[in-house]
Order: C-alpha cells, then structure tokens, then sequence
C-alpha cells in the first residue's frame, strides 16, 4: 500500500501563528547588587513566576479593599524559620487570619520558650524519648485546660499563655502576636497526632472543645473570604485542606457568598486534598486558584517579599 502524499500538506505562514512565547516575556539578565525589586521584575512571566505575580497582587488587592486574607500553615513553615516573614506581614495588616495544625502550635511554643524546637524523631524513636520534652507537653496541655474553661480557642489559649509567661522569645510566636493584636489565630488538631497527646497531661474533652472552638472561628474568617478575600494553603497535606471545605460549606449554607477569591497553593510537592478541597471545589462558582510547587524557605520568603514591594 503506498504512503500518503505529503507534498499536498497545507502549510501557512509563521508569522500569521498565534504564538504563546513572546522574548518581550523573557527574564532579564541581573547584574551584582541589584534590588529584589529588579531581581522581581526581572523574573521570566511564564508559569510559576507569573503565578507568584498574581498571587502577591490579590493578596496586595486584598490588604487595600480590606478584604480577608487567611494564612493556613502547616508545622514545616514554623520549623524552617519563617515566622518572622509571617509576623511582618501580620503586623501590617497584610494577613488577616492565620490557621495552624497541632503541630504548628508546638513548634511556635517551644520557639517562644527557648529559640529553638523540632527534634531528632529517628534517634528519639529509638529509645522511647521521642516526644516526651516535659514542659512542653505540661505547658501547653495547661494552657489549653485552661482556656477550655473560659471557652477559648486553642490559638488564643496557647498564645495568651505564652504572653502571660513571658517567655523569653515570645517576639517569634505567631499565636502570641495575633493574640496581642486581636488577630484570630486558630490551631486545628487531630486527637493521637502531636506528641502533647502522648502525656497524661492531655485533656482529650479540652483539646477537643479547644479545637471545636476555633474551628467556628476559622468559619468566620471563610464566610467573609467573598468578593476579593484571599486563602492560601502552605505545607498542610490534610488537616488544612479538610477543615477549609468544611468552612466553606458551612459558610456558604449560612448564606454567605464564598466566591471570587483566590485561593493558592504551596507545597513541595502536589497533593491530592489542597488540589481538591483548596483550589478546585471552593473555587468552582467564582474565583481564581494558583499552585505553585517548591520549597517553603524560597518560596514564602518570595512572596513575602514581593507583596512588600507592591504595597510600596
């Protein structure tokens, strides 16, 4: 059977193509010592840095129609040293809410208590020791009976205690610095899965009604998130994203107009649960989602950065 006769193909002009890639689009060379700013402009516009663009702008967006902007962090953002990006944007205003998991309130605990936390789970393991630093699991397993009784949130309880102890690095404390300012700082656990749970200390009906708490506080943050607001996931896998949809549809059947805001995504690697239940079924009647896949320690201090640069 003789092949088909490819002279006859039809060809058109390149020039007449519609193309996606314009050089008008292409990073621009740095030279020493330039300015972040210059370094950010510099940046090609395709793909994540065009979305790193968009997500600064609606969160910039955000801060000046006063619209909310919500932070759900998992633990790993605290450990690699990025609470003081987190607080300068707090401080300003720029967030408005932030979200932690169970584990993120231990870290931000043992940070304010001594400048330091997260330990060698491998070789703790081994022996058994893993997780049974005592005043850690003393201190916050009080503060959160405590707060229970006056039916507080966890994020409030752990962080008025901080402030009250007067611990000596309080100033890195996300819970205590919300807490400070009236910023609504929720911590959302999953009963077995932070060593605080691994002591007798641990009140499972006050980490519960805790946790309860703030999780109807988070769904006052979400029922406001409509029309401009902002909503990103960084490092949480699971907890986060589960809670926020549940949020979402709570808010939604209270009447609340959850729609047109951006949602976005920072995680190392791309995950099921932020995928569906931050970016995708939230966003279905109206809204813009991002994902952006990379390192927290480069890409938080990017954003942070640039949303500086365009509130100035």
């Amino acid at each position: 059977m003789p092949g088909l006769d490819f002279t006859k193909l039809k060809t058109y002009p390149l020039a007449s193509r519609r193309s996606k890639v314009n050089q008008a689009a292409f990073a621009r060379p740095g030279r020493k010592g330039i300015s972040f700013r210059a370094f950010y402009d510099g940046l090609p516009d395709f793909l994540a840095a065009r979305s790193l663009r968009l997500v600064a702008s609606a969160i910039v967006e955000a801060h000046r129609r006063k619209r909310p902007v919500l932070w759900m962090c998992g633990a790993h953002v605290i450990k690699v040293g990025l609470s003081p990006l987190l607080l300068q944007l707090v401080r300003r205003k720029v967030i408005t809410a932030i979200a932690l998991n169970g584990a993120g309130a231990i870290h931000d605990f043992e940070l304010a208590y001594m400048g330091s936390t997260s330990e060698d789970v491998a070789a703790a393991l081994a022996d058994g020791s893993f997780g049974m630093a005592e005043e850690t699991h003393r201190m916050l397993n009080g503060a959160i009976r405590a707060g229970a009784k006056r039916g507080w949130g966890l994020g409030d309880s752990v962080g008025a205690m901080i402030r009250k102890e007067r611990l000596p690095f309080r100033r890195l404390s996300l819970l205590a610095t919300c807490h400070e300012l009236g910023v609504p700082a929720t911590v959302h656990v999953a009963l077995g899965t932070d060593i605080i749970h691994q002591q007798s200390t641990a009140d499972g009906a006050a980490i519960g009604k805790a946790s309860l708490a703030d999780f109807r506080k988070l769904v006052g943050v979400v029922s406001k998130l409509g029309d401009g607001g902002v909503a990103g996931n960084i490092g949480s896998a699971v907890i986060m994203p589960e809670v926020f949809l549940k949020a979402v549809s709570i808010a939604r059947n209270l009447g609340h107009a959850v729609k047109d805001f951006t949602a976005f995504d920072f995680d190392m690697i791309r995950q099921y649960r932020p995928s569906e239940n931050v970016l995708k079924r939230p966003t279905l009647m109206g809204g813009t989602a991002v994902a952006i896949t990379g390192h927290h320690e480069l890409l938080v201090p990017l954003l942070v950065q640039a949303v500086i640069e365009e509130l100035s």
